[in-house]
């Protein structure tokens, strides 16, 4: 079984889903990996989303299927039943770290301080989410944290997108990136999913020569 940090490497590219239906979750998913990304992270922010994970994880076992926008101990037992591969959190919680620890759950917290990059450390973590990266300091602030945090990795996601993911992708300490502007909702509700293909290709086009 690969650790979490092995998984984060291995997809570098994390699309970022809001899905209203499950199989609106496949058409996505297909139209991902016809571009060469089979991860993909289903937030918690619509009722769909843990049978949408489910449904994933039965229909198409290769793809990588994070939870996110884990919030709460709650939200943790959910989306273990629900199968994924880990949980991703906006924010960091010693509750919700001790949760998946006992759900023997992965679980990537969200950051955006120096202190909650220790809070997390002290409870055995080593990769984070930076969130929002972009808000917080974006490239500046990853270049700043590797020299005090040297071991520390991460995924910075919110506000990346085709104009600046190569950037957060050739830092040392950045393993993959978040974001959603190949999964883009306008797409999804246009069943645009030629278009997804095509920004899923120039988005693992662009990770190679980052």
């Amino acid at each position: 079984m690969e650790s979490l940090r092995q998984q984060l490497l291995k997809v570098r590219i994390m699309p970022v889903l809001i899905v209203q239906s499950e199989e609106e979750a496949l058409s996505v998913c297909d139209a991902l990996a016809a571009g060469g990304i089979h991860a993909v992270e289903i937030t918690l922010r619509t009722a769909a989303a843990l049978d949408a994970i489910r449904t994933v994880k039965r229909e198409r076992p290769e793809f990588c299927v994070a939870a996110g926008t884990v919030r709460s101990v709650l939200d943790m037992e959910k989306v273990a039943t629900a199968g994924v591969d880990f949980a991703v959190s906006p924010g960091f919680s010693p509750a919700l770290s001790q949760a998946a620890s006992e759900l023997g759950l992965d679980f990537l917290p969200g950051v955006s301080t120096p202190s909650e990059i220790i809070q997390g450390s002290e409870c055995g973590h080593q990769c984070f989410k930076l969130f929002p990266a972009e808000v917080v300091g974006g490239v500046p602030l990853l270049k700043a944290l590797a020299s005090p945090f040297s071991g520390v990795e991460f995924c910075p996601t919110g506000g990346i997108g085709p104009h600046n993911y190569r950037d957060y992708l050739a830092l040392p300490n950045v393993l993959c990136i978040g974001g959603s502007w190949m999964v883009d909702p306008a797409l999804i509700r246009a069943q645009n999913w030629a278009r997804i293909e095509e920004l899923s290709r120039e988005c693992m086009s662009g990770a190679q020569l980052a």
